[in-house]
């Protein structure tokens, strides 16, 4: 990450509360975090140290809405790695789900992706540099009973970042995309409970898989779908 300009989206959720650090620590020059929270940019400002702030933008964005997006990539300098972590859970029975439900989960996980790897890539490639790694699930290449929404829109996300992946073969772009499990969040823990969550993924864990596919050492790693499954 030494001197690169990174946007992490979901900088400031609970996966980025493991990420955001990791990224600093690498040496980035330059962190961007878009956010709709600002109770969620506090909680991460309360595990970084002051020299860090000056290393950090943070940009309130609808990353759902292209001209909220559009408006976030004018106020980057440069755009050198995306990291998308942003998305979505929720669980229903097929038969029981809502339209509604089924649209946020496509918005959050998939169209959010769509939208942040769109303009990123036309930042990227005048540049001819860009490292794109996106969140995919375990779920997207094993999907599980009450979670028909969820699944299919990280399937989206894995195929999306794929055909990225092909379209920009010949250049000096990647895109990457990580299927965790489980991953051992605050929100997780509230939902699930904490019996297993010594076999999640640790965010700080997957936060190093995501930064070796936004490094210079995984230059030619491309349309990669990397499981981080931790020990489920």
């Amino acid at each position: 990450m030494k001197d690169k300009h990174v946007l992490i989206t979901g900088g400031t959720g609970g996966l980025g509360l493991g990420v955001t650090p990791t990224v600093l620590a690498q040496g980035a020059a330059l962190i961007t975090i878009p956010y709709l929270n600002f109770h969620e940019v506090e909680r991460l400002k309360s595990i970084l140290t002051p020299n860090d702030f000056d290393r950090i933008q943070f940009i309130p964005s609808n990353l759902t809405d292209e001209g909220s997006v559009e408006n976030l990539m004018k106020r980057m300098e440069r755009l050198d790695v995306l990291i998308h972590l942003m998305g979505g859970f929720s669980m229903g029975k097929t038969h029981e789900y809502s339209f509604f439900d089924w649209k946020q989960q496509l918005d959050l996980n998939l169209n959010s992706t769509f939208l942040v790897c769109k303009h990123s890539l036309q930042k990227m490639l005048p540049n001819n540099y860009g490292r794109i790694v996106t969140v995919g699930s375990r779920g997207a290449v094993q999907p599980g009973g009450q979670l028909a929404a969820y699944c299919a829109s990280k399937a989206g996300v894995v195929a999306l970042t794929q055909a990225i992946a092909d379209e920009t073969k010949g250049t000096n772009i990647t895109a990457n995309v990580v299927l965790p499990s489980i991953i051992d969040t605050p929100a997780n823990r509230e939902a699930m409970g904490e019996e297993n969550s010594d076999k999640w993924v640790k965010p700080e864990s997957l936060a190093q898989v995501i930064c070796f596919l936004a490094s210079e050492a995984a230059k030619d790693v491309r349309g990669a779908a990397i499981p981080v499954y931790g020990n489920i």
